[in-house]
């Protein structure tokens, strides 16, 4: 890579250096400050060689380059000298958060508190769905004793979907997560129970209590651990430490719960039940219109971050109606862009690109677009726009027909027990149509492909074969001297360097990692604040501000990990490095201390990502564990390309 040239086309087509007004890097991303971000141009910017992608997060513009980050940054600081730049961010937390644009504020908010639970939601409702299959199959009767244990099984975790989601909102939040889930709990007590069920006017200190049913209610719990998040703050920062513990929390149950009942409650149950009045309003008078709206946007809602305001109201649907019309269009668009890139599979002339989208096509049938959306059908505009028209095709039948979801799953194959009920059938032809639409309109309408033959390289025959340096090859990267060619492809297996709750990185808010655009991986919830090794190997580098680290293993596998996301924003702040670039290290041997509760009170996501950045080099990336691992236990399993 030129790191010039890719410095002055990055410049370029961020609208020239006058339309930047700062920039740091992070380990993989240069992050810019932009005086206005419709000046830049996002396809030119994803086309320049050495750039894997652009994002932007509220109001910074990001630009991902990789291990060769640093390089380019230098380039860039070179230049344009005049640019302020460092290698860490030039605001403090103040004015990050004054940027902030409050559209995108909420769609983080969101996606952050529903994103943790749908691993939990998708496998009771695929259940769900599966019993209720089985149930009009005439496969099991209803009063059967065993299927009555698994709708317990089910169900359980939508009838008590407060208590689920005031855990994740307190982590969101930054309110105690356990005094959250106490602070849940209080609807569904007994004693209220009986209460709301006696039929009786229900006071607190003279104020009225609507007697409100809160299973499987959504809106409440999330404001009241919004107000909680407040309260509790408060009394930690006027209560004495020695009593801190003791008083904190009784003050702020004894304060938030009773506003919780007495307005919050009954106030969220009204919203609640006006979303899903609206979504039944819209079915009854746009039926076929809005489903063509929805169909052929939801794909882009994709890519803008804003599909994550429909997760809790199809959430808020199906657990009050029992069912929701929106989800069976997801479905549609998902299969649209699986359509698209078959198309793209059949029309390809070039067996690269043939082999990538068969593969993203499979992934996007599996209910996971990304790397079909970007990787194949945004790449090639034409087929983009095709999968666009095979949602909106499938979502207009889906929603005339009146097809629905019964629980949430993933809008893939493995989801489709979730839409058994009235309008499977229909449900299963939209997404057929869906993915023939978008098929048939991307092999006639056709793509421009770049030839992939490269200009013939110039050989001098006077000039030896390059020799290893016994240098580090690059200041980002994680390749060290002394690594033998031959070992980079053995398998081996990776380690947990923490202890905590397994997330898969689809499920991640920052879409960078979320894509796998670094390569295959996972994400650690952690349940402590240290950081070990999760190989034998030595330190590629480690980033200024102590939040992420590259490793290399004695068999050539090449490690980042990255400690939350967005916490390059700390400036290093809560980050303690026990190791140098450069240092040799075993299994479990610490590497850094960071401090959890810090990281959670600050509202970020504490999430430890382990990504294989050398993905290509291994046939199989394969996690060996489930649900939550401890430290140094054997969890992700790469098995070497063949010879």
């Amino acid at each position: 890579m030129d790191f010039k040239q890719t410095a002055r086309q990055i410049i370029q087509h961020l609208g020239g250096a006058s339309n930047i007004d700062s920039v740091f890097h992070c380990i993989t991303r240069l992050r810019f400050s932009l005086a206005d971000n419709d000046k830049a141009d996002r396809r030119a910017l994803a086309d320049i060689d050495g750039v894997m992608g652009v994002n932007l997060s509220g109001d910074q513009f990001q630009v991902i380059i990789g291990n060769k980050v640093t390089q380019v940054f230098r380039a860039i600081k070179e230049e344009v000298p005049a640019l302020t730049a460092s290698d860490k961010p030039a605001t403090g937390d103040a004015e990050v958060k004054k940027r902030r644009n409050p559209v995108s504020l909420a769609f983080e908010i969101i996606s952050g508190i529903f994103s943790p639970i749908i691993p939990a939601i998708a496998g009771a409702g695929i259940l769900k769905g599966m019993l209720s299959l089985f149930v009009t199959l005439g496969w099991v009767v209803a009063t059967n004793q065993t299927y009555q244990v698994m709708v317990a099984i089910s169900d359980a975790v939508f009838y008590f979907m407060p208590m689920v989601l005031a855990f994740s909102a307190g982590l969101k939040f930054g309110a105690n997560p356990y005094l959250s889930v106490a602070l849940a709990a209080t609807m569904f007590h007994p004693a209220l129970a009986t209460l709301f069920r006696s039929g009786e006017a229900i006071s607190f200190a003279g104020l009225s209590i609507s007697p409100v049913s809160y299973a499987n209610s959504v809106i409440p719990i999330v404001l009241s651990v919004w107000v909680l998040s407040y309260v509790e703050r408060f009394f930690n920062r006027t209560i004495p430490a020695a009593v801190r513990t003791m008083f904190s929390p009784l003050l702020s149950l004894m304060i938030v719960a009773p506003v919780m009942l007495i307005f919050i409650g009954p106030a969220g149950i009204s919203v609640g039940n006006a979303l899903s009045g609206g979504i039944i309003w819209l079915v009854d008078n746009m039926g076929p219109f809005a489903g063509i709206i929805v169909g052929g946007t939801l794909s882009i809602m994709i890519i803008t971050g804003m599909h994550y305001v429909l997760v809790p109201i199809i959430i808020n649907n199906i657990t009050r109606l029992g069912y929701d019309p929106i989800k069976p269009i997801m479905f549609a668009a998902n299969f649209g862009q699986a359509g698209a890139a078959f198309g793209v599979f059949l029309r390809s002339r070039s067996k690269k690109t043939k082999s990538l989208a068969l593969s993203t096509s499979f992934s996007a049938l599996m209910g996971v677009t990304e790397p079909a959306m970007y990787g194949i059908n945004i790449r090639f505009k034409k087929p983009f726009a095709a999968a666009l028209i095979g949602g909106a095709a499938g979502g207009c039948l889906a929603m005339t027909m009146g097809a629905k979801a019964y629980a949430y799953a993933l809008a893939g194959l493995s989801g489709l027990p979730s839409l058994a009920g009235t309008g499977f059938v229909w449900a299963l032809a939209s997404m057929t149509l869906a993915f023939a639409v978008a098929a048939v309109l991307t092999v006639v309408l056709g793509f421009e492909e770049k030839s992939e033959q490269s200009p013939p390289a110039t050989v001098e025959p006077s000039a030896p074969p390059a020799e290893p340096s016994g240098e580090t090859v690059l200041p980002g990267s994680t390749l060290q001297a002394g690594v033998s060619p031959a070992n980079i492809n053995l398998s081996e297996q990776l380690y947990a360097p923490c202890s905590g709750q397994l997330t898969p990185l689809s499920e991640l808010s920052d879409p960078v990692f979320a894509d796998e655009v670094f390569g295959k991986g996972i994400a650690i919830v952690p349940l402590r604040g240290e950081l070990v090794s999760p190989v034998n190997g030595r330190i590629g580098s480690i980033f200024a501000t102590n939040h992420a680290i590259t490793l290399e293993s004695d068999s050539g596998a090449e490690v980042l990990i990255h400690i939350g996301i967005d916490t390059v924003k700390l400036n290093g702040r809560h980050f303690t490095r026990l190791v140098e670039d450069g240092q040799e290290v075993t299994i479990g041997q610490p590497l850094i201390h960071f401090d959890l509760e810090a990281l959670i009170a600050a509202k970020v996501d504490p999430s430890v990502i382990v990504i294989v950045t050398n993905t290509d080099s291994y046939d199989d990336i394969e996690l060996i564990s489930d649900g939550q691992v401890d430290t140094r236990d054997a969890f992700l399993k790469l098995t070497a390309a063949a010879a």
